[in-house]
């Protein structure tokens, strides 16, 4: 059996409501089928807070072993790095001290979700919590662990980012690990999973045609593209979540909202509100991921010139006015 071990910290515990929502099959079903045991999980787990404490101590003494160490929800180091902010109860030690107590145990070490890999939203602002990630503050290497810190299995913290996370991002690399399957170079430049970070979120995106011919939404309704006005941010996010979006269907784009590019480190800080695009001389700041200015630019302008009928129609509108014609012979 693979030995997980699920703690959350300063978080709204979305990663564990959407980690519940795993379909086809369910949770526990994919848990059994790679023989994974959840030694706790706070909202799965039937223990006493007694029998908790004393399973902690048995893995610090090596009377359990722990495979898998998984964070939810930032390190809260507050206040004056002291970590009181949050106290594991019944315990008198600091989640933190755990956390690094724990993770020199752990063969593997996962951060569930952006707050847990880099800070998140409980970060941001003024972060009076002094929260930050378990080997990342923000874009910095470093967090709680520390930037060169590694896990017996040498490996770095695994960062599952996304706020909140896929559960099939959460459950494949679990299976993974518990198959010897996960590489070091199955984890992108932030250690982050690459099964889903070698995508961008424009990827299997609804509204691609609309991108394509630059036919702008111009309200959140609009079913148009949400890039040029609305700050979407699909097309530099890194993630799958239109190639297998939640419960078959759901995405925040399939919603009707712009991509905020959550798995990212400091997304909740960006320079306007997320409905909002940047622009510099009408020319959005954030092109596509990898295309030069002057070449966006100048397809802009051709797709804009080239732009059907039916998409400029459609674009601005909160259903389909103009389907798709036949064209004249």
């Amino acid at each position: 059996m693979f030995n997980v071990l699920w703690l959350q910290s300063g978080g709204c515990g979305g990663c564990s409501l959407s980690l519940l929502n795993a379909e086809s099959p369910n949770l526990i079903t994919r848990f059994k089928s790679a023989q994974i045991n959840m030694l706790w999980h706070p909202s799965l787990s039937e223990a006493s807070a007694d029998e908790f404490i004393n399973m902690l101590d048995d893995i610090l003494s090596d009377k359990i072993q722990l495979d898998a160490l998984c964070l939810e929800g930032s390190v809260m180091q507050g206040p004056n790095g002291t970590g009181k902010f949050h106290m594991l109860a019944g315990t008198g030690k600091p989640m933190m001290t755990w956390l690094e107590e724990l993770a020199e145990k752990a063969h593997y070490t996962l951060a569930i979700g952006s707050c847990a890999a880099f800070g998140g939203i409980t970060a941001a602002g003024n972060n009076p919590g002094e929260a930050c990630g378990l080997q990342y503050d923000g874009k910095k290497a470093g967090g709680l662990l520390g930037a060169e810190w590694r896990t017996a299995s040498q490996f770095p913290v695994i960062n599952v980012a996304g706020c909140p996370t896929h559960p099939d991002w959460v459950t494949d690399v679990l299976s993974q690990l518990a198959m010897g399957d996960l590489k070091l170079n199955h984890l992108d430049e932030l250690n982050r999973p690459r099964a889903y970070t070698d995508h961008l979120v424009h990827h299997g995106c609804g509204r691609s045609e609309y991108y394509e011919y630059k036919a702008s939404a111009e309200e959140l309704g609009d079913i148009g593209c949400f890039m040029e006005h609305k700050g979407c941010l699909g097309t530099q996010a890194r993630a799958d979540c239109n190639i297998r979006p939640w419960n078959g269907k759901g995405s925040c784009l399939n919603g009707g909202y712009p991509c905020i590019n959550c798995t990212a480190p400091e997304f909740e800080e960006p320079r306007l509100n997320f409905t909002e695009t940047p622009k510099i001389a009408g020319i959005p700041i954030g092109l596509p991921t990898d295309m030069p200015k002057a070449w966006f630019v100048a397809l802009s302008s051709l797709s804009k010139a080239a732009t059907p009928k039916r998409l400029k129609d459609n674009a601005t509108a909160s259903k389909i006015i103009t389907p798709p014609g036949n064209k004249t012979p």
